[in-house]
C-alpha cells in the first residue's frame, strides 16, 4: 500500500494549514494519511540536528510514496520552521516520491508563492511534483470548491502513480 505523508509547518498546532493539507491528502490518496506531522507540537527538537524523533521522522517523510507539504505564506513564501524540517533531506535524494506544495494565504497576490518558493525546494530534494504547487485563501480552507479544480487537473496524475506504486511494490 502507498505511504501519505503531510507535513505542516504552520507555527501554530492543529491549524487550518494542517486540516486544508489533510483533506488534499486524502483527496488523492482516497483516505487518511499514514503520517501527519505538525511541525509545531516538535518544538526546539527541529533545532537538534541529532535528535533521533525528528531524525525518523524525515526518514519516514522521505520514505512517503506522497508528502504534502503544507506552510501559511509568510512575506510571499513559507515559514521557518518548515525550511528547518525541509533542511534535514539530502539534496536530490531526501524526498522519493510525489510532493505537493501547498500554501495558505490572506489574498490572491500571493497565490504564485507555493510555486516559486516551495516547489523548487522540493524538487531540489528529489521530489516529482505531480502539477501545480497549489494556493489556498485561508478562509477558504474548508471549502471544498477552494480545491476542486486543482485536484480536478492534478488528482488523475497523481492516482495514476499511486496505482504503479502500488502494483510495483
Amino acid at each position: 500500500m502507498s505511504r501519505i505523508a503531510v507535513v505542516v509547518g504552520n507555527p501554530k498546532p492543529a491549524s487550518r494549514t494542517l486540516a486544508a493539507a489533510t483533506y488534499v491528502a486524502e483527496r488523492l490518496g482516497g483516505r487518511a494519511p499514514d503520517l501527519s506531522v505538525d511541525l509545531a507540537t516538535l518544538g526546539a527538537a527541529l533545532l537538534d540536528r541529532a535528535d533521533p524523533d525528528v531524525t525518523a521522522l524525515v526518514a519516514e517523510v522521505g520514505a512517503a510514496d506522497l508528502a504534502v507539504v503544507a506552510s501559511p505564506t509568510y512575506k510571499g513564501t513559507y515559514t521557518g520552521l518548515l525550511k528547518l524540517f525541509l533542511d534535514r533531506f539530502a539534496g536530490g535524494t531526501g524526498l522519493r516520491g510525489l510532493a505537493v506544495p501547498l500554501l495558505l494565504g490572506a489574498g490572491p497576490q500571493h497565490a504564485l508563492a507555493a510555486e516559486l518558493t516551495l516547489r523548487p525546494v522540493l524538487t531540489e530534494l528529489g521530489a516529482t511534483v505531480p502539477g501545480r504547487g497549489l494556493f489556498v485563501i485561508d478562509k477558504h480552507h474548508d471549502d471544498p470548491a477552494a480545491y476542486a479544480d486543482w485536484l480536478a487537473a492534478t488528482g488523475p496524475v497523481v492516482a495514476s502513480y499511486l496505482r504503479n506504486r502500488e502494483e510495483t511494490t
